[in-house]
């Protein structure tokens, strides 16, 4: 247990005299290392943080946060469906149709995913109608066949909005000439982007009943989509809502869908957290040099608090305390450095980009225009707690030698 004595005492060692500058320089290059190494491991964790959330919303803009199907592969009455709804983390529904299909322009072709929407439904559930370039979800009109197709799609294709566009599915038609592929022609209404390549190339949007009507569906949909107040209940909802409607629906979360995505980001960061702490590792091993320089030259220290009537638990105690300052010191700057460049990454970025005019992230390639950051203060506590644990165990075998110090053979040449 390390008393004020002890700690009065190892704080004092930590002053410089003259004969030790050199010894407060090392000590200094290892705050500075830790200093460094947890901002650094502060930011980076809060950018990754960043990007996932950034990801995340947009791919959740498109899919639903859980989806309801029949077991036997369509819903027959959707409306029924939502009356048992009665979770109070559903703040959205909206019916959808789900098909493939392959769309051709003038001698463009490209396989698609389709999804009949009912617009005033949709917006429950999905951003489309808020991303959207030209055209609106409310042109999709039953009967008029109307379509709306991605940004990446139309600049690939060269469509606009009134464009015709020809949709065949994967279903066979039966004529006197044989089977025939099934083919509509539909009209371009509106044009999104999502910022997702997957979704701005290979999805398109149409009214409910027309796709209803084109894969003879009747009245049946393919599913029920439903928006939650909160993302990670998902799964927990998900069980509800399979449990609460029967055997014959089926209850399916984002995180079924895009589960093994979100599971690398987290495996990255985590890897991620485990290289950037060598950094500081690195800088303990300083630390450990310079308490075994310390103790060296504090042999006669130590023999006169021993001869004094010190005991080796109390020495025990006074250089963990001298080699804990370094440790804490740099792990309270570096903090304080790290939380204060985490939160302002975006501003940071942007000056150095118009200082050097250049640009870090193409908004082009990657489809963010920022540096997203969000800060989580747990990551905060663990690169700090991590930091002094590591302070600790770098201070122990030191002192753990001065403790071992015997007071007659160190004061035998003095």
């Amino acid at each position: 247990m390390i008393r004020p004595f002890e700690i009065f005492v190892g704080l004092r060692y930590t002053r410089a005299r003259k004969r030790s500058h050199f010894i407060s320089f090392i000590s200094l290059i290892s705050i500075l290392g830790i200093t460094l190494g947890i901002t650094a491991l502060i930011t980076i964790l809060s950018v990754m943080n960043g990007f996932g959330k950034e990801l995340r919303g947009r791919i959740l803009g498109v899919i639903s946060h859980v989806t309801i199907t029949d077991t036997g592969g369509a819903l027959h009455d959707w409306r029924t469906v939502v009356g048992k709804i009665k979770n109070p983390h559903v703040i959205g529904r909206a019916p959808y149709v789900a098909g493939q299909g392959m769309v051709s322009f003038g001698r463009s072709v490209s396989g698609v995913m389709v999804r009949g929407i009912l617009p005033t439904e949709e917006n429950q559930v999905s951003e489309f109608g808020s991303h959207m370039l030209e055209g609106s979800l409310d042109a999709l009109k039953p009967g008029e066949f109307g379509i709306v197709v991605g940004s990446a799609l139309a600049w690939k294709m060269n469509l606009t909005v009134g464009s015709p566009l020809s949709l065949v599915i994967p279903q066979a038609l039966v004529t006197p000439a044989g089977l025939m592929p099934r083919f509509k022609r539909f009209t371009v209404v509106g044009i999104f982007k999502m910022d997702m390549f997957e979704y701005d190339s290979g999805l398109v949007l149409m009214q409910l009943d027309d796709a209803a009507k084109l894969y003879q569906m009747g009245d049946q949909v393919s599913g029920l989509r439903l928006k939650l107040d909160d993302l990670d209940s998902a799964p927990q909802v998900a069980q509800t809502l399979a449990d609460g409607l029967g055997p014959n629906y089926a209850a399916r979360d984002w995180s079924r869908e895009h589960g093994n995505f979100f599971r690398a980001l987290k495996i990255e960061k985590t890897a991620m957290f485990v290289i950037l702490l060598l950094i500081v590792t690195v800088a303990m091993f300083n630390v450990v040099s310079t308490l075994v320089v310390v103790v060296t030259e504090k042999r006669a220290d130590i023999a006169i608090l021993r001869t004094l009537g010190a005991s080796p638990q109390s020495i025990l105690g006074i250089f963990l305390a001298h080699g804990s300052v370094v440790g804490v010191v740099g792990t309270l700057v570096g903090t304080i450095c790290g939380v204060l460049l985490a939160l302002n990454v975006e501003p940071i970025v942007h000056f150095i980009e118009s200082l050097f005019s250049t640009s870090f992230i193409a908004p082009d390639v990657y489809f963010i225009s920022d540096l997203p950051s969000d800060l989580h203060w747990s990551d905060v506590i663990l690169v700090s707690g991590s930091t002094l644990v590591l302070g600790l165990l770098s201070a122990l075998y030191p002192a753990w030698r001065a403790s071992k110090v015997q007071p007659a053979e160190a004061l035998r040449y003095e």
